[in-house]
């Protein structure tokens, strides 16, 4: 391979610097869309750029291929400054069939780049698409740069001489496609065909010869051919703090933040799970880390997966389980005997659109009145939120830190647009995370006996005590406890005074949190207030109306139960306040009934999340109703 073969350079083209660029990958679910999206992601990634992403997975396993619910989107925005969203609407779509492009045409900007792939608008394509008559034909594509392509024919072309098979060598357009935005946006091919050779080189040399080889011709092509008057560069981020950086998807960072938590405590993991999109790569992932002491148990299903996971608890390991929101519903009993039992526990529930089986592939809000409310009896746990990729290893590092230091069952969380979308993350140094300090119970003095649900004056947790460890005998199960000695009890009093003193437990741990802070001053006309995966498109509108002049800023709360302590006082030092949910108001019902604010509730449910100008311009009506 020779030094002109992967240089990015273009030859006799106009170059325009850009700041950002918004491209997403449309077509059906065969197509290697996110394999596409991930290796630009990827090389942006070693160029230094900022990004985040956006994988959109179509809600059936495999629909007809060539239908409208069988495309698989993946959308990603790479830039030279701080960005928090994949952006709202591509500059550039490429689109492998109809299908691809009747669903994702509305949201390209127009004058925006349409690359197609000409091979698939067959009359039986067009049918399947439900076009009556040839969009490359009837003028509806007016007002875009369209780039017609045979991405099939170029493909075989550039593997004529290969020993695949044809179907195979239909498999690797995507990277014609690749090769084509590589030279475009002038990347540099180098990390995937690296890349294409780790994943292929050994086991299939064919199949890495073949993916190289369309690579390079795709950019060649692009290179020669002059469908392109301008090339584009967009220059390294220059704001990042120095440091080593790796490109990290949510479930990715939330399980390096487990094992990091098991390490600054001492403890090993053990996960029960059970698999459910889009929450089994908690389980694959972990699986991964078994060097680190991490146990994973695929359990037969929801109930059996908690159930280990509270025994791992109560024999002194950290006891996690995952799942998504119909997993959640049925683990509701056994987290009750968690929260009764009060064993430290961390549950992952990656949210999806619902109810029942829903759209398994597609994100939102919706449990959050299931996380705080969703189980039999008085029975409060805490609730935390991601809010981004990149802070999932925060969080849920201290989910565990929360969990083991106030013995208390913990949810946390996430959803499929945090879960599957990446950005850059710097790796911290181990050597400055946080102590997590366990404490086990030792034997009481002679003649004394055990109280195992004897309390910390700070905290009112209980102590945690080993079976097996000699005078720590006491009894444990779902049956209500008497207050110190943790003997069954049916008082009437006694159950009250503990109800009461489990909620005021959970009511504590808002001493040991951060309070809320904002994107701009405390106070102001309007505060967007928002919630696990709006940060993102909040912080994105809030910044844009600042340099408006708008007296608005912008929170995100990651702690949901119990609230920041200055919350309230925060929410009344704004004229009004917005609150973005992808559910029908959840948070605000919450906010309403605690505070007595009368919050302005935005709602989203369409399995999609907030774009930054849909909160910008519900934000601005609001401003102009004040006016």
């Amino acid at each position: 391979m020779t030094e002109s073969e992967t240089e990015p350079q273009a030859k006799s083209t106009n170059r325009e610097e850009l700041e950002q660029v918004v491209i997403r990958f449309a077509g059906d679910s065969g197509d290697g869309m996110q394999l596409t999206g991930g290796e630009f992601t990827r090389t942006s990634a070693v160029m230094g750029n900022d990004l985040a992403t956006f994988p959109d997975f179509p809600a059936e396993i495999r629909a007809p291929a060539g239908t409208l619910p069988g495309v698989s989107a993946f959308q990603l925005r790479f830039s030279n400054f701080d960005i928090h969203t994949p952006g709202d609407h591509p500059d550039v779509l490429v689109a492998m069939n109809p299908a691809a492009l009747k669903v994702h045409l509305r949201e390209l900007k127009k004058d925006g780049i349409l690359l197609l792939n000409t091979a698939k608008f067959r009359p039986a394509d067009l049918k399947k698409a439900k076009y009556e008559q040839n969009p490359l034909e009837d003028g509806s594509l007016e007002g875009w740069r369209v780039i017609k392509v045979d991405l099939e024919k170029l493909t075989h072309e550039a593997l004529a001489e290969s020993p695949l098979d044809k179907r195979s060598k239909d498999r690797c357009k995507n990277m014609y496609a690749l090769g084509i935005l590589y030279w475009l946006f002038s990347r540099d091919m180098e990390p995937s065909l690296r890349y294409i050779e780790t994943k292929f080189g050994k086991k299939l040399p064919e199949v890495a010869a073949a993916n190289k080889r369309v690579l390079q011709s795709g950019f060649n092509y692009a290179d020669i051919s002059g469908i392109f008057q301008t090339a584009y560069k967009v220059a390294p981020a220059t704001f990042m703090k120095p440091g080593r950086y790796r490109n990290i998807m949510g479930s990715q960072a939330m399980c390096l933040g487990l094992v990091a938590a098991s390490k600054q405590s001492g403890l090993p993991i053990m996960l029960g799970s059970y698999p459910i999109t889009p929450a089994s790569e908690v389980l694959h992932q972990l699986s991964s880390y078994k060097h680190h002491g991490v146990v994973t148990f695929q359990a037969e299903d929801e109930i059996a997966a908690v159930c280990a996971a509270i025994g791992a608890s109560y024999v002194g390991k950290i006891g996690i389980t995952s799942t998504s929101g119909p997993g959640l519903a049925l683990k509701a009993e056994a987290i009750g005997l968690a929260v009764m039992t009060e064993l430290p526990l961390v549950v992952i529930n990656v949210q999806r659109a619902g109810p029942s089986t829903g759209l398994p592939t597609k994100t939102e809000q919706a449990d959050l009145l299931q996380a705080m409310f969703g189980r039999n009896g008085e029975c409060p746990v805490v609730v935390l939120s991601a809010t981004m990729p990149s802070d999932a290893f925060d969080i849920s590092f201290e989910a565990v830190r929360i969990a083991l230091k106030h013995m208390t069952p913990v949810i946390l969380l996430s959803d499929g647009y945090i879960a599957n979308g990446a950005e850059p993350w710097l790796i911290p140094n181990a050597a400055d995370l946080p102590e997590i300090n366990v404490e086990f119970a030792t034997a009481p003095p002679e003649g004394e006996e055990f109280q195992p649900y004897a309390r910390d004056p700070e905290t009112l947790a209980r102590p945690w005590a080993l079976p097996g460890t000699p005078g720590l005998m006491h009894r444990i199960g779902g049956l209500e406890k008497q207050d110190g000695t943790g003997n069954i009890s049916y008082d009437p009093d006694n159950h009250e005074h503990m109800v009461k003193t489990r909620a005021e437990k959970v009511a504590r741990v808002a001493n040991d949190i951060p309070p809320a802070t904002t994107i701009g001053p405390e106070s102001g006309d309007v505060l967007v207030l928002g919630w696990g995966s709006t940060r993102g498109a909040i912080t994105g509108a809030v910044t844009r109306l600042q340099k408006a002049g708008h007296k608005v800023s912008g929170c995100s709360i990651q702690y949901l139960n119990p609230l920041p302590p200055n919350l309230e006082s925060l929410m009344r030092s704004f004229d009004k306040v917005i609150l973005p949910e992808m559910n029908m108001g959840q948070l605000s019902l919450l906010l309403r009934a605690r505070f007595l604010i009368d919050i302005e509730s935005f709602c989203k449910v369409q399995g999609q999340p907030f774009s930054s100008d849909e909160i910008e311009e519900r934000v601005l009506a609001s401003l102009a109703e004040v006016k």
